[in-house]
C-alpha cells in the first residue's frame, strides 16, 4: 500500500441489468438534494472517512441508490450514484471528493487528482496511481467478460480512497460494479455480490502470486524467448483441445473435459497469436520489471499480454492460473427501493414530496445537532468561568 492513501476494508461487485432512458431533470435535481442531504448529516455525524467506508460496500452503494429513487436493480446506478456524489463534494467541502465518472469523464480523472490533492492537501501521483492499478485490476487481472465503461475515485482528506468501477457484457444484458479499496493483487476485493458465473482468467489473490511470479519471469528473459514459448503453448492448447475428439470439445464444457491424463482444458486455453504489437509490449514490460518496476503497474501489460504470459505459465511451466467466479454473495437490496419508489415504477413512482420531506428532516435534524453542540460548549464555558471565579485559574 503506497504511503498517503489508507486501506478499507469492505469492497467487492455487483451485477445489475443494463438499462436504457435517462433520469428527467427535475428528478435529478431532487435525488441531488436527498444524497446531498443524506451525505451531509452522515459526514457530520462520523466523518468522511465513514464516507468513503459505506462506497466501497457493494450493498451500501445499491441501497443508498434505491434510497435516492434510482432504478432497484439498473446499471444506470452506478453511473447517477457517482455523478450525483460528485456534484455535491465539489460543491461543499465535505472532506472528499468523487472524481471520474462514465465514458469520457473516466479520463478525467489525471487532471481532477490535481485540484483534489489542492483541496484535499494530497498528493496527486498516489491519485493517478491507484486508478491505474484499480482499472487494471478488473480488466487485466481479472478478465471476466466485462470491458470497464465507469470508473469513478472518490478520496477524502485522511487520505483514504475507494474505486467504484462498472463492466460491460454485452452479451449476457448485464454491467457488473466492482469495488476496489487497495492497490495489492492479493486480496483487492473483500467481497463480490451479484451473478455468480465463470471467469475466463482470474489471476488475483494469495494462490495465485506464485503464478504472477512467473509471469514476470517469462517477461523479463525478453520477446524472442517469449515468441517461442508462446507458439509452442499455443501448438499444445491445439493439441490438447483437439486430442481424441476432433470437431467436438465445442459441445462439451471445456472446464469438465480431461482428454487425457497430461490434458485438463481451462477456460483460458485458447491460442494467442505472437503479433508484433504483442511483442513489443512485453518487450517494454520486461524491461520495466527487470529494473524493479511492479507488475502492478508495468507498462506494456494489457489483457491480451497477461493471457499469454498465463498461457505460457501454464502450458509450458506447469503454473495454472485460476479461473473460478469472483463471486462470494448475492445481491439483494430491494427492501431500500421503498423509500422514495424509483423512477422505473419499481415499487411505486418516484414520490418527489415524500423526497422533499425528508430532505428537510436530515437538514433540520443536522441543525439541530449542531445547536445542541453549541449550547453544549456555551454551557461548559459558562462553568469554566464560575470555577476560575471560586478557585482560580490555577487550580483548574
Amino acid at each position: 500500500m503506497r504511503p498517503g492513501v489508507s486501506a478499507l476494508k469492505v469492497s467487492g461487485s455487483a451485477d445489475l441489468p443494463l438499462h436504457s432512458g435517462h433520469v428527467p431533470a427535475w428528478m435529478l435535481a431532487v435525488m441531488k438534494r436527498l444524497a446531498h442531504a443524506i451525505v451531509k448529516y452522515m459526514v457530520d455525524a462520523r466523518g468522511p472517512e465513514a464516507v468513503l467506508g459505506m462506497l466501497a460496500d457493494p450493498l451500501w452503494f445499491q441501497a443508498f441508490n434505491n434510497v435516492i429513487g434510482m432504478d432497484w436493480d439498473s446499471s444506470g446506478s452506478t453511473t447517477i450514484v457517482l455523478a450525483v456524489l460528485k456534484d455535491v463534494s465539489w460543491k461543499e467541502d465535505l472532506g472528499f471528493l468523487v472524481l471520474g465518472g462514465k465514458g469520457r469523464h473516466m479520463l478525467e480523472v489525471p487532471r481532477e487528482a490535481v485540484d483534489a490533492a489542492i483541496r484535499l492537501d494530497l498528493d496527486p501521483e498516489t491519485v493517478r496511481v491507484f486508478s491505474k492499478v484499480a482499472a487494471r485490476i478488473d480488466s487485466v487481472f481479472l478478465q471476466d467478460g466485462y470491458q470497464l465503461y465507469i470508473h469513478g475515485v472518490a478520496v477524502s482528506r485522511g487520505g483514504h480512497a475507494v474505486v467504484v468501477q462498472q463492466g460491460m457484457n454485452a452479451e449476457s444484458g448485464y454491467a457488473r460494479r466492482y469495488h476496489v479499496v487497495e492497490e495489492s493483487l492479493d486480496n483487492p476485493h473483500s467481497g463480490v455480490a451479484g451473478i455468480p458465473g465463470n471467469s475466463i482468467l482470474n489471476s488475483l489473490g494469495e494462490d495465485n502470486r506464485h503464478a504472477r511470479d512467473v509471469y514476470a519471469e517469462i517477461a523479463v528473459e525478453g520477446p524472442r524467448r517469449f515468441e517461442r514459448l508462446l507458439r509452442e503453448a499455443n501448438r499444445r492448447v491445439e493439441q490438447c483441445m483437439h486430442a481424441g475428439r476432433p470437431g467436438l470439445y465445442k459441445f462439451f464444457n471445456v472446464q469438465d473435459i480431461r482428454l487425457d491424463s497430461d490434458c485438463e482444458v481451462r477456460p483460458y486455453y485458447e491460442p494467442v497469436p505472437p503479433s508484433r504489437s504483442l511483442l513489443e509490449n512485453v518487450s517494454r514490460l520486461g524491461s520495466a520489471l527487470s529494473v524493479g518496476v511492479p507488475l502492478r503497474v508495468a507498462p506494456g501489460l494489457g489483457p491480451k499480454t497477461l493471457r499469454a504470459l498465463a498461457l505460457i505459465a501454464d502450458i509450458i511451466y506447469g503454473v495454472p492460473t485460476r479461473y473460478d467466479s469472483p463471486v462470494t454473495h448475492p445481491l439483494n437490496p430491494y427492501v431500500y427501493a421503498h423509500a422514495v419508489g424509483g423512477k422505473d415504477g419499481v415499487p411505486y413512482p418516484f414520490d418527489p414530496g415524500t423526497a422533499r420531506e425528508a430532505v428537510e428532516f436530515l437538514l433540520e435534524a443536522l441543525d439541530k445537532s449542531r445547536l445542541d453542540a453549541m449550547e453544549r460548549r456555551r454551557a461548559l464555558e459558562r462553568l469554566r468561568r464560575r470555577m476560575r471565579l471560586l478557585f482560580g485559574d490555577n487550580n483548574i
